[in-house]
């Protein structure tokens, strides 16, 4: 059980580097907010098997359904930001305000 849960630590350490280190890019920062949604999981999933209960893996699906949600709406702001400004690039991104 400890190595999956410094696994899950891992890799949800390196989403939160990757917040802060890679703030230019709106694709790295979703593939970021991702990784951190996939620890999550893999947390819910091994306490759902240590604990000999299945209410851990129903978490794991609802997470799963709010990062689809996560990432098709993120996709979609991105492709309105593309043909804003031309570029993925988060520089200028106040000037998507209303």
């Amino acid at each position: 059980m400890t190595k999956y849960l410094v696994f899950a630590m891992i890799l949800f350490l390196l989403g939160v580097v990757g917040l802060f280190v890679a703030r230019r890019n709106i694709i790295i920062i979703l593939m970021c907010v991702e990784l951190m949604l996939l620890a999550v999981n893999i947390n819910f999933i091994v306490f759902s098997v240590y604990l000999d209960d299945i209410v851990g893996q129903v978490y794991a699906l609802f997470v799963l359904t709010v990062a689809a949600a996560e990432a098709s709406i993120g996709l979609a702001i991105l492709v309105v930001y593309y043909r804003v400004r031309g570029s993925i690039s988060i520089d200028y991104i106040s000037s998507l305000k209303g």
